[in-house]
């Protein structure tokens, strides 16, 4: 073979080389984890296209995609079994627990607003019940709704009787390093509640005025609601403990809806938020591709923090 040809063969045989090898750290990238700056945390069902209906395996591929927390409404419910095997596997991927829900919400009757001491003890009584789960499955946070307004009270006397039953709530927490966020909820998806504005939240806060009482902020029920989003949030921003995600108007991931969550998530960025932010929101296209587009967005909004 001659030096020409041999170069031209050379030369084509080392193109295919690196070009194979492009493709191969290519498709090596591509399946690589996301490295996210803040601790988003999907929920169970959200990813059930790609890794099943056991909520093991979906926790592996949620920890397989780089996010690093995980939330659950519904862990107070789980049996004990469950909760120990997801405890374990949270723990071995890195995953933080975020918030489950501690009590039973009375969506449709006054609760804490009533001042009726029955109700208080039961909501204490699940406050109690609620701590072994806290600790069982690592989570810090559990959420509470204080319930329906009471139409026969003035407002001043129903957040009166709220703060004394969350006073009472926060020190039994409070040994235990247990953080229950209070949820406002806008009016348009639960009408009639009492718990309905960040101000409120915060002034409710203050007056119970313990470590283990904050505020949740969930980003979507207070688009509805309020509005104003950076500048209530700065102004909560001592007294809030979590966030939730979730679009206007749908409740689907970010960049579906009219909430620039870009500039939001930097102001949460920049201000050195370690906490979790719960992903409380649907997938707005059905399926596998569905789910991906879920995380791709996340990932696009993100990657400019």
């Amino acid at each position: 073979m001659n030096r020409r040809k041999f170069n031209q063969v050379a030369g084509t045989t080392g193109l295919g080389l690196f070009s194979g090898v492009s493709a191969f750290a290519s498709a090596k990238k591509e399946f690589q984890p996301y490295a996210f700056n803040l601790h988003y945390a999907p929920h169970l069902g959200m990813f059930n296209q790609h890794a099943g209906d056991d909520p093991i395996d979906q926790l592996n591929f949620i920890a397989d995609q780089g996010f690093t927390a995980f939330e659950d409404n519904d862990m107070r419910n789980r049996d004990v079994t469950l909760q120990e095997k997801m405890a374990q596997t949270m723990e071995k991927r890195g995953l933080r627990m975020g918030v489950f829900v501690a009590h039973q919400i009375y969506w449709q009757k006054p609760n804490l607003a009533s001042g009726d001491l029955t109700l208080r003890e039961e909501f204490l009584d699940y406050i109690k019940k609620a701590i072994p789960v806290a600790k069982r499955v690592n989570a810090k946070w559990m959420t509470v709704v204080p319930g329906h307004v009471d139409l026969r009270q003035n407002m001043a006397y129903q957040t009166t009787h709220v703060v004394e039953s969350l006073k009472q709530a926060s020190a039994l927490l409070e040994p235990h390093g247990i953080v229950m966020v209070l949820e406002p909820l806008n009016f348009r998806n639960h009408p009639g509640l009492f718990l309905s504005e960040s101000p409120q939240a915060y002034a409710i806060c203050k007056a119970v005025n313990s470590p283990s009482c904050k505020i949740l902020f969930d980003i979507y029920h207070q688009q509805i609601q309020e509005g104003n989003l950076l500048p209530n949030i700065e102004n909560c921003w001592d007294e809030i403990g979590y966030f939730q995600i979730g679009d206007n108007p749908g409740r689907k991931e970010p960049t579906t809806g009219e909430i620039n969550y870009l500039n939001i998530f930097k102001y949460i960025h920049s201000r050195g938020f370690q906490g979790i932010l719960g992903m409380e929101h649907g997938n707005s296209q059905p399926g596998k591709l569905g789910e991906l587009a879920v995380i791709e967005a996340y990932k696009k909004v993100d990657q400019f923090l």
